[in-house]
């Protein structure tokens, strides 16, 4: 307290938090005229190398990311006396989990701006390589921001799952295959099992917060961490409209609440930026999501270049259909339906009206050599008439 960090550049003023690994401080910085928080490592952890190296991968990956609702870093590094810092910008408000225990749930028309704002700074995060995988309500932290109430900012990447990218040369691999971290309250199924982790397992998780934001409870009713991991993996949600009996909810966004709580991360949303989308719906009262929002067969998806070549042949099927419309409405220009199906000679032929042309050329020789099938069984009848009157 009152010391004077990094030359005189930072003058600690008052301890505003504190936790197994560290301390969090609000401290002053004179040049800048503002507010900082500090967060410093226990000196008696900097032997720890595996804490160590979660704290500095914290700051790295924190100081990459530059989205307005995510906690901005200033700097990070190791102090004279070997303790770890991250200096990062000063929050005055509640977290999440402070403010709907002191205001009870919130309405839907508060708390899906909340959870759509978080969505976009945890999609900036995974197009990075970044999975959070300890979201909770105690990590999105509630500001006002330029005159917004409830500017939400995600914090705290301590257990991020990283890329290579983002890793400094040397750097210990803290988690592994089966290896499980996280809230257990919290986690996605994959989560709980200790399977390798993707953007869909943060989907998840803020579903789980954005149902306790509503509701005051979480999905499930579980007595211990235990009984939550169990639940995540093989339980069912309670249903949102059956949580408080005296509340409803649009029921799409109970639609959209099942489909991010998806036991498979692949019937999930593909993205947080797709589940913020699908809030916004939500908001403009609409009852139904857009194909492009839809749950979809994977067997029916393909690959996009399964679906390219599909598109393909679909339009060389309508230039079919359309040239032996043409061959049978000859002079019927003035049909609405056909008026579109007729070439310009001044524009260019699509590749695939070659096929149209093709189609017809080959319609017209089939009509011929039938023509001349008949014509010559007449011929061969007559000839047998012939002989048998002769005869």
């Amino acid at each position: 307290m009152g010391r004077d960090i990094l030359n005189g550049s930072f003058q600690i003023l008052q301890k505003i938090g504190s936790g197994g690994m560290g301390a969090v401080y609000k401290a002053l910085q004179p040049e800048m005229n503002r507010m900082v928080g500090v967060k410093i490592l226990h000196p008696k952890l900097a032997n720890r190398q595996d804490l160590v190296s979660r704290f500095r991968r914290e700051a790295r990956a924190m100081s990459q990311l530059t989205h307005p609702n995510t906690v901005r870093v200033f700097l990070y590094g190791e102090l004279d006396d070997g303790s770890l810092y991250i200096i990062m910008e000063f929050l005055d408000g509640k977290n999440l989990n402070q403010t709907v225990r002191s205001e009870g749930p919130f309405p839907v028309e508060r708390a899906l701006p909340i959870l759509i704002q978080a969505s976009g700074a945890l999609d900036e995060a995974h197009k990075v390589g970044i999975i959070h995988r300890d979201l909770k309500p105690e990590n999105i932290f509630l500001v006002q921001s330029g005159g917004v109430h409830d500017f939400p900012k995600v914090l705290d990447f301590g257990l991020a799952k990283v890329g290579e990218r983002q890793m400094a040369p040397g750097s210990v691999v803290l988690t592994q295959e089966g290896m499980v971290f996280g809230t257990p309250e919290f986690m996605s199924p994959e989560q709980a099992q200790g399977k390798t982790l993707t953007a869909g397992s943060d989907i998840y998780s803020l579903a789980v917060i954005l149902y306790e934001v509503l509701t005051g409870k979480l999905p499930f009713d579980a007595k211990n961490a235990l009984d939550f991991i169990q639940f995540h993996v093989t339980g069912r949600p309670i249903p949102l409209n059956q949580r408080l009996p005296r509340r409803t909810f649009p029921p799409l966004l109970e639609k959209v609440i099942d489909r991010a709580l998806s036991k498979n991360p692949e019937d999930r949303f593909a993205s947080a930026a797709d589940f913020a989308s699908a809030m916004q719906l939500v908001l403009r009262g609409e009852e139904s999501l857009p194909d492009l929002l839809a749950v979809r067969d994977p067997n029916e998806i393909g690959t996009a270049q399964q679906a390219t070549r599909d598109a393909a042949v679909r339009r060389q099927a309508h230039d079919v259909l359309s040239a032996q419309a043409q061959a049978r409405s000859v002079g019927s220009a003035s049909d609405p339906r056909i008026q579109g199906t007729q070439q310009s000679p001044s524009r260019n032929v699509e590749p695939g009206k070659s096929l149209s042309r093709r189609a017809h050329t080959a319609s017209m020789w089939l009509l011929v050599a039938v023509a001349l099938a008949f014509l010559l069984l007449g011929v061969a009848l007559a000839l047998i008439l012939m002989r048998v009157v002769i005869k």
